[in-house]
């Protein structure tokens, strides 16, 4: 698997060329997505039939559209933080 787009290097220039710092935003974020996709899921699981719930998800890639967002500006950090934490060797956040 490759990421092809968005381009690897558009989604470092936006944290600071860390991969580590990418990885860690992207993975929290489509954590974030799937459980909410698997909230809405289990909601409409509850009032329709499965057939009809397969189209709401369908084409939903939660580390795509974390990237996207990451890419786009929508999804950042907060660079105070992020730094105090190293600093702390805190890594529970």
């Amino acid at each position: 698997m490759s990421i092809t787009h968005p381009q690897i290097d558009d989604l470092l220039d936006k944290t600071e060329e860390n991969p580590f710092l990418l990885c860690s935003i992207a993975s929290k974020r489509a954590t974030d997505i799937h459980n909410m996709l698997h909230g809405q899921h289990l909601r409409v699981m509850a009032v329709q039939d499965l057939d009809d719930i397969t189209t709401v998800l369908s084409g939903k890639d939660s580390i795509g559209t974390a990237l996207n967002e990451i890419e786009d500006g929508v999804l950042s950090y907060n660079q105070e933080e992020f730094y105090e934490t190293l600093s702390s060797g805190d890594t529970n956040n």
